[in-house]
């Protein structure tokens, strides 16, 4: 394989693990302070939905763009965030407040975010499908290459494909070189020492779970506003339970979780590779691979992992 498909190969391998990283990062924010978030795959997919309207509704008014890209788009991503903040915050309320059993309240809002996605795609589309956006948001970097058969290759590097690394580099230095980062961990770890201090939990837990939800937003923001251009019922297709087992498998760190996804995404890419290679497996071996490496990740088979002590303790 020569450098220009080594590339474009990082590339894709970069794109397709983009949701994934921004789905870890949001079990990191929400685990680290000491509440089980399941309900990622619900965040990113109301997020993705949210984005997506606003965008396509705000098509015609919002003309005023930002360099290269247009209003509507930023509009979009802005819902996207707020959307899936909105949804996490009903997560938090559920579990701080209520006392629901913060599994069930994840589940719960997974299935709410499926339902309810569908019958207002429905709804406002008429449809199972929603019409293809115009534009999505444009490369921020195009890196045109020749391979050794002189054909040009190119690599595309989007902005949320671009923000996800710099929030994994964010989220490590706030959690663990800020006095919020410290207050978090100490959330998960020892909540009682917080309660002691006569630090607000509940508040803490409000604040991060609203972190991560914005992050899972921004993730379904990428799959309609960046990679597809438009909405399908169930697009996430599983990805936020796979970013649960990038969180685990990194070991509830944030670099440690960025491995981990690109690792996930190469497995998703592999095809592209194995081609190259000249080696043919049929394409359904090669799509199960994410998900065989999630149960392998679940199973512990990647070795031992500790989450944060008090994780789903109130």
């Amino acid at each position: 394989m020569d450098f220009a498909m080594f590339i474009a190969l990082l590339a894709a391998t970069l794109q397709l693990a983009t949701p994934l990283i921004l789905g870890s990062l949001t079990g990191i924010w929400s685990e680290r302070s000491g509440v089980v978030n399941i309900a990622i795959e619900g965040i990113m997919l109301t997020g993705a939905f949210a984005g997506y309207t606003v965008a396509e509704q705000t098509l015609d008014v919002a003309r005023w763009s930002l360099g290269p890209i247009p209003g509507n788009l930023l509009l979009g991503v802005l819902a996207a965030c707020v959307a899936g903040a909105l949804l996490a915050l009903v997560h938090a309320f559920w579990s701080l407040k209520l006392r629901t059993d913060q599994i069930i309240s994840g589940t719960a809002l997974n299935i709410l975010a499926l339902g309810l996605t569908a019958y207002l795609l429905r709804l406002i589309y008429d449809v199972g499908g929603s019409p293809k956006l115009p534009s999505t948001l444009p490369p921020l970097f195009v890196w045109n290459l020749t391979n050794s058969h002189g054909e040009t290759i190119s690599a595309q590097f989007t902005p949320i494909m671009l923000l996800s690394l710099v929030l994994v580099v964010a989220t490590h230095l706030v959690l663990f070189h800020t006095p919020w980062g410290l207050r978090t961990l100490a959330a998960g770890e020892h909540p009682t020492t917080v309660r002691t201090l006569g630090m607000s939990l509940d508040a803490i837990r409000y604040t991060n779970l609203a972190i991560g939800g914005a992050i899972a937003g921004l993730a379904g923001a990428f799959l309609t506003l960046e990679q597809v251009g438009q909405f399908n019922e169930n697009m996430t297709a599983g990805k936020g339970f796979i970013a649960l087992a990038v969180m685990i498998f990194g070991r509830w760190k944030p670099f440690y979780a960025l491995a981990a996804a690109l690792f996930f995404g190469l497995a998703d890419a592999s095809q592209v590779l194995l081609q190259t290679w000249g080696i043919q497996i049929p394409a359904e071996f090669l799509e199960m691979l994410p998900y065989v490496l999630t149960l392998v990740a679940l199973m512990g088979l990647v070795g031992r992992t500790r989450g944060p002590a008090a994780v789903g303790q109130i």
